[in-house]
C-alpha cells in the first residue's frame, strides 16, 4: 500500500468524487444546472446555436470559481483581494526625487551667487 503525500501539505485536497474535490464537485453541479436551465429557457426563443453559446457562457463562471486558482488563492479570495486593493484601499505612489546634497547647500549657493553678483557690479 502506498500513500501519496504532497510536498507542500497546504496543497492537499481530499478527492471526493471522480478525483474532484468537494469544491469542484459542487461547482460542477452548479455549472451543469445553470447550463440546463439556460437551455430550457432560451431554446424556444433563440434557436440552438445561440442557446448553446449562452449555456457555455452561463456555466463558465461556476467552472472558474471551482477549478481556477490564482497565486494559490481560490476565486472568492482573489476577488476579495482585488476588490480591497482596487476599490477600498487604492494607493498611488509617486516618486519625487530629492537631491539631499543640493538641499543642504542651497543656502550657501544663494549667498555665493549674491556675493559673485556684487563683485561683478563693483568691477564694471
Amino acid at each position: 500500500m502506498e500513500v501519496k503525500i504532497n510536498r507542500e501539505i497546504r496543497e492537499y485536497s481530499e478527492k471526493v468524487f471522480f478525483g474532484l474535490s468537494m469544491r469542484q464537485c459542487i461547482c460542477s453541479v452548479l455549472a451543469a444546472a445553470a447550463a440546463v436551465a439556460l437551455y430550457f429557457l432560451l431554446r424556444p426563443r433563440l434557436g440552438l446555436e445561440i442557446t448553446s453559446w449562452a449555456c457555455i457562457l452561463g456555466a463558465a463562471p461556476f467552472a472558474v470559481i471551482g477549478f481556477v486558482r490564482y497565486h494559490g488563492m481560490p476565486a472568492e479570495k482573489f476577488l476579495w483581494v482585488w476588490f480591497r486593493s482596487e476599490v477600498l484601499e487604492p494607493r498611488y505612489f509617486t516618486f519625487k526625487p530629492v537631491n539631499l546634497y543640493y538641499e543642504l547647500l542651497r543656502a550657501d549657493t544663494r549667498v555665493n551667487k549674491k556675493e559673485a553678483g556684487k563683485k561683478n557690479d563693483e568691477e564694471h
